[in-house]
């Protein structure tokens, strides 16, 4: 069975990353995590890969003159590794649209909100000032504009009277847990297909439009 190359790419704790590896590590998960990539040299997450012996890289974005340098050296050492996925866990840098369009339908990001709503930073902040009574996640393919793209799947969670925006994070960063993997092994079982920019899970009837809720 062909398995599927993912590169993840982080700046921080990878927690995301860690759900990524122990689903990988999992009897007949058709993909595999071929390299770590962090633009911050201490990245508690680099750690994490290698205690399990991923192969890990520091590309530090300060060492370069641009981001259109950084990422082309990103870009070259994803392709060194032979990545056919690339995961955003926690990658805290906006990504131009050159190396969008170069990986295109082969990049994808976990956002901590029910997207189109609240995109960008303190999503449980503004969920909880909104008043809403349902927040969750979003796993999407990633394009030029910041939090946009074809939704591969999301997962819903209440928002609690009383709730503050660390308990909102923590019952959002379990479903972001779940759902990251079971959207990386859609992609690499094939049955993920873009048209239109809206996503269609091929032969799996429940999820006809790639939502799964809590």
């Amino acid at each position: 069975m062909a398995v599927l190359k993912v590169g993840v790419l982080i700046s921080g704790r990878g927690s995301n990353l860690q759900a990524l590896i122990d689903a990988a590590r999992t009897p007949g998960y058709p993909a595999t995590i071929a390299c770590v990539i962090s633009n911050v040299p201490d990245a508690q997450g680099l750690a994490r890969a290698e205690k399990t012996n991923i192969l890990t890289q520091v590309i530090d974005h300060r060492a370069f003159k641009d981001r259109q340098s950084f990422e082309q050296a990103l870009d070259k050492k994803l392709d060194e590794y032979g990545i056919e996925l690339v995961c955003m866990a926690g990658f805290m840098r906006l990504l131009t649209p050159w190396f969008v369009a170069r990986w295109r339908d082969r990049l994808i990001n976990i956002h901590p909100s029910l997207l189109p709503a609240f995109p960008g930073l303190d999503t449980h902040k503004k969920a909880i000032t909104a008043g809403v009574t349902s927040s969750g996640c979003t796993v999407h393919f990633v394009r030029p504009e910041m939090d946009h793209g074809p939704i591969i799947l999301q997962a819903e969670v209440p928002v609690l009277i009383g709730d503050n925006e660390q308990a909102l994070a923590a019952r959002v960063l379990e479903a972001e847990h779940r759902i990251y993997p079971e959207a990386v092994r859609l992609i690499a079982d094939g049955l993920v297909n873009i048209h239109e920019e809206q996503v269609f899970v091929a032969n799996v009837d429940a999820l006809a439009k790639s939502k799964v809720t809590q």
